[in-house]
C-alpha cells in the first residue's frame, strides 16, 4: 500500500479539540507566563529589546518620509504581527513546561521544528494584514483630514486638533482598527503555539483557531483587551516596557493555547 499524502494525512487525522475556558484562565495563563519570563530573562537581549527598537525606528521612517498619519497605526498595527514575532517565545515555554534545559538559545530551535514553514507562511499572513490595515489608515485620513501632511509633528498635531472631522478620524479609525484587531485575534489566538506543538496545516491551525474564539467569544475578547491594555503600558515609557510586556504576553499565549486546546 502506497503512503499517503500530505493532504491524506490532514483528513485522516483528527481535528485538534477545543476546550471552554474562562476568565479564571486568562488569570493563570497570564501568571505562567509572568513565571516563565522571571525563569528565561534572557531572551530580552534579541526578542524583547528588539521589538520596541522596531516600533521605534518605524516610526521614525514614518515621520522622516512625510508619513506622519501613519506614525500611530504603525506602532499600534505591530500588535497585530506580534504573534509571529513571539513564536521564540512559545518555544521557550513548550521546552520548560517539558522539563527541557532551557536558555534564550533555544528560542532560535523554532528555526529546525518542522513547523517552520508553515510559521512562515501564517506569519506572511499578518503581515499582510498589517500592510492592510497601513493602507485603510492612510485612506481614513484621506477621507477624514485631507490634505498634505505637515512635517512637523507639532504642526500636524494643530492641523488634527484644528480639523472639523478630527472626531471623524479618531471614531473611525479605532473602530476600523479594531476590526483588524478582531480578525488577528481569531485567526491567531492559538494557530502559532499549535503549529509549535503539532504536526498540522497552516488551514487546520487557523480553522482551530477560529474554533476556539466562536467557542469562547467573551473570554477571548477579554484576551484581547488585555494583550492591548498590556501593549498600551508597555508603549508608554518610549517603548522601553515592551521588554516586560512581550515576553509575558507571549509565554502566557503558550499556556493559554494549552487551556484552550486539548492534548492530542
Amino acid at each position: 500500500m502506497s503512503e499517503l499524502s500530505t493532504v491524506d494525512r490532514e483528513v485522516a487525522a483528527p481535528r485538534p479539540v477545543v476546550r471552554r475556558i474562562d476568565f479564571a484562565d486568562l488569570q493563570a495563563a497570564l501568571a505562567e507566563g509572568w513565571t516563565d519570563f522571571l525563569a528565561i530573562p534572557t531572551q530580552l537581549v534579541f526578542l524583547c529589546i528588539l521589538y520596541p527598537i522596531i516600533g521605534l525606528v518605524a516610526a521614525r521612517v514614518a515621520v522622516g518620509n512625510n508619513l506622519l498619519p501613519l506614525a500611530f497605526p504603525l506602532v499600534a498595527g505591530f500588535a497585530l504581527v506580534g504573534p509571529v514575532l513571539a513564536v521564540g517565545l512559545y518555544e521557550l515555554s513548550r521546552r520548560r513546561e517539558a522539563g527541557l534545559p532551557v536558555s534564550w538559545l533555544n528560542a532560535f530551535d523554532v528555526l529546525r521544528n518542522p513547523a517552520v514553514l508553515s510559521v512562515a507562511v501564517l506569519g506572511g499572513l499578518l503581515f499582510v494584514i498589517l500592510a492592510a490595515w497601513l493602507g485603510t489608515a492612510r485612506a481614513i485620513y484621506s477621507l477624514t483630514i485631507g490634505g498634505e501632511a505637515p512635517l512637523a509633528v507639532g504642526d500636524f498635531i494643530e492641523t488634527i486638533q484644528a480639523s472639523p472631522h478630527a472626531w471623524e478620524l479618531l471614531i473611525v479609525g479605532n473602530a476600523v482598527g479594531f476590526l483588524f484587531a478582531l480578525l488577528v485575534l481569531t485567526i491567531a489566538a492559538v494557530s502559532f503555539p499549535l503549529l509549535l506543538d503539532r504536526n498540522v496545516s497552516p488551514l487546520v491551525a487557523v480553522q482551530t483557531s477560529v474554533r476556539a474564539v466562536v467557542l469562547n467569544p467573551v473570554t477571548m475578547l477579554g484576551w484581547g483587551f488585555i494583550v492591548a491594555a498590556v501593549l498600551l503600558l508597555g508603549c508608554l515609557p518610549l517603548f522601553v516596557g515592551l521588554a516586560v510586556a512581550m515576553p509575558v504576553l507571549g509565554h502566557a499565549t503558550w499556556h493559554l493555547y494549552r487551556r484552550a486546546v486539548a492534548p492530542a
